[in-house]
């Protein structure tokens, strides 16, 4: 086994950056470097714990030891402040904040060919997303694009989306939808922040994946790749009989872009779905649908991210096969992001 492990090379297929506004500041354009601070101002919930859960992952010497530890080959990287770009009402802001984000990140994975990163992507301007998106696949060489799930009260099953859809899907690369498990609509009523990081992750995901089921995106754009991350893979067969059961009943008429049942969307091989090292699901998952659309995710920094062992917890599985570590590990990430 250890032979084998030697072999593989793990990719961690949602790692996190800390994109520190002093950090993202010296990229973003005049007049909003002089004027303002880049992300919404702080949130007062007390994530980890007075810093007792997660690790710090700044510097680049820090992450690259972290990947060593949890025997982590290579990782893409997501925002982390940045997840939160749906908050940004202003457009004009929220383009200039992609923008320099992308630009920052660029420049951050060019320490190590082990770091690659997607994309953010300016949720509230739709058209600028796709010219975006190629800058920085084309410009920067980041390997995807992410869209939030949540805090824009947009449906990314619109037709407004379609032309970055059909960017990615003519540059062959994914788009990731990502939650960051703060406030939304529905959490106001919790006081703490246990039940809004519990429900603030599956939820939105699950809308905009409905949405874009519903919404005829998989048949639209037959070659376009996407990806369901953080809020792991235990939902699927649940959420797929679910949504088959809608669609039998009303597809034709409030659904007819959606030419087949959801389930043969959601296990195309077109579907990529992030899961964590830990779940109990996970064997079951790839009995019901395989192994080849699953990847695994450290979630590194952050507090509730599996630390320090991470990708070892998937090697020491019994409830999977050689095969199917193989394809959680590595396989599907490089297939998913293009990766040589």
């Amino acid at each position: 086994m250890q032979a084998m492990r030697d072999e593989v090379h793990v990719i961690d297929s949602d790692g996190h950056v800390r994109d520190l506004d002093e950090l993202i500041k010296p990229y973003l354009p005049e007049p909003y470097c002089r004027r303002r601070m880049p992300y919404i101002p702080r949130e007062v919930y007390d994530r980890s714990l007075g810093g007792t859960l997660g690790q710090s992952g700044v510097k680049h010497e820090e992450r690259l030891a972290a990947m060593d530890r949890q025997e982590i080959q290579m990782a893409v990287l997501y925002p982390t402040a940045g997840l939160g770009i749906g908050t940004v009402r202003e457009a004009a802001y929220a383009v200039a904040l992609c923008r320099a984000y992308n630009d920052f990140i660029a420049d951050y994975c060019k320490v190590s060919p082990r770091l690659k990163a997607v994309a953010n992507l300016p949720i509230s301007r739709p058209d600028e997303a796709a010219k975006e998106l190629n800058r920085a696949v084309i410009k920067l060489g980041l390997v995807g694009g992410m869209l939030p799930a949540q805090a824009h009260s947009k449906n990314l099953g619109s037709p407004e989306f379609y032309p970055l859809y059909e960017e990615a899907q003519r540059l062959g690369v994914p788009l990731a939808i990502h939650a960051f498990g703060g406030d939304e609509a529905g959490s106001e009523i919790f006081e703490q922040f246990i039940c809004i990081h519990t429900t603030g992750h599956p939820f939105p995901v699950l809308r905009q994946l409905t949405a874009m089921i519903f919404g005829g995106i998989p048949e639209l754009f037959p070659k376009l790749k996407l990806g369901y991350l953080e809020i792991g893979c235990g939902w699927i067969p649940y959420w797929s009989e679910r949504m088959d059961e809608e669609w039998e009943k009303r597809g034709k008429i409030e659904a007819p872009l959606c030419k087949k049942k959801p389930s043969e969307y959601l296990t195309s091989g077109r579907i990529y779905y992030g899961c964590e090292p830990e779940e109990k699901m996970m064997g079951y998952i790839v009995r019901e649908i395989g192994s080849e659309t699953l990847m695994y995710a450290s979630d590194y920094p952050h507090w509730d991210a599996s630390w320090p062992e991470s990708a070892i917890l998937v090697w020491k599985r019994e409830d999977l096969s050689l095969e199917a570590k193989k394809n959680i590990l590595e396989n599907n990430a490089r297939r998913f992001y293009n990766l040589s």
